[in-house]
């Protein structure tokens, strides 16, 4: 996987961004903890003759936390990087955290957006005060210390792979291992150990904390292009309301509830019918 990492700079800011194969274009909108190095789904669409396009975005990798200062700011750095690139339409791929930022950008810039697909993504408020996970996150997770989580992490992993894909595991499935033993493949646990080594947060995901809120009915309702919904039925990370609202509020959209393990849609048994699923999509709705 050939993946060429460029910076775009426009007013004195830097947008990371990477592209990998030729071909029909593919923007990706990357999950929580991730930036222009991510991997999950990419190889299906690579072999299908399509080119990715992921920014890094805001607060993520090496690009600047201020073109986060509103949803709108981002998306409107990340039209100037599609123009810089003169790509005139791309297939838009929102992931997990990066649903938000897909969901405005696809509602107001329509004439970029040839398709959605939102993939395991948070489309409304998500975490709030009242969950143990978010007062752990504003701990782990926040700027000063985030880099110390992840090193820590990594080490533990690359250590015990097994121990830390078991500890894991309820942050991204409903289900118990046992339940979820049939559905999972050798692979997937170092398949976890290596996200967890390129994982980091930076400034990004209190960003994507604070962006989530600037999420309307209107910008869902909004988008008029076709729109594919994918999530686990037993996804433990984004509960099943975030895909059924925005199904229907989304005139276009189409609902996909796989049989996967958990969030990680991209990993596990099932996997290969989660990529057939998505290029069939997108074969139909070509530029």
């Amino acid at each position: 996987m050939e993946r060429r990492i460029e910076k775009f700079f426009s007013n004195g800011l830097t947008l990371e961004y990477s592209i990998i194969g030729e071909g029909e274009p593919i923007f990706v909108m990357h999950g929580g903890h991730s930036n222009c190095r991510e991997e999950f789904g990419y190889k299906a669409l690579l072999e299908n003759g399509f080119s990715i396009i992921t920014p890094s975005r805001a607060g993520y990798g090496d690009t600047s936390k201020e073109i986060g200062k509103s949803l709108s700011a981002a998306c409107d750095y990340y039209m100037k990087l599609l123009n810089h690139l003169n790509i005139k339409k791309v297939h838009l791929l929102a992931i997990s955290a990066g649903g938000p930022s897909g969901i405005y950008f696809a509602s107001k810039y329509p004439e970029l957006v040839c398709s959605l697909i939102l993939q395991s993504a948070v489309t409304k408020e998500w975490l709030t005060t009242k969950d143990k996970e978010l007062k752990a996150a504003k701990v782990l997770f926040r700027p000063k210390t985030e880099k110390y989580t992840w090193k820590l992490i990594s080490i533990m992993n690359n250590l015990f792979p097994q121990f830390i894909f078991n500890q894991m595991f309820p942050s991204f499935s409903k289900l118990s291992q046992d339940q979820a033993k049939e559905m999972l493949g050798k692979e997937d646990v170092e398949e976890i150990r290596k996200m967890n080594n390129r994982q980091r947060s930076g400034d990004g995901f209190f960003i994507d904390l604070a962006q989530i809120n600037e999420l309307t009915i209107e910008n869902l309702q909004d988008i008029s292009c076709p729109t594919l919904i994918m999530h686990s039925k037993h996804d433990g990370s984004v509960p099943l309301e975030h895909p059924y609202l925005a199904h229907k509020k989304i005139p276009t959209s189409e609902l996909c509830l796989l049989d996967t393990w958990g969030h990680l849609i991209w990993l596990g048994k099932s996997s290969k019918e989660t990529d057939e699923l998505l290029i069939r999509f997108l074969k139909f709705h070509n530029t």
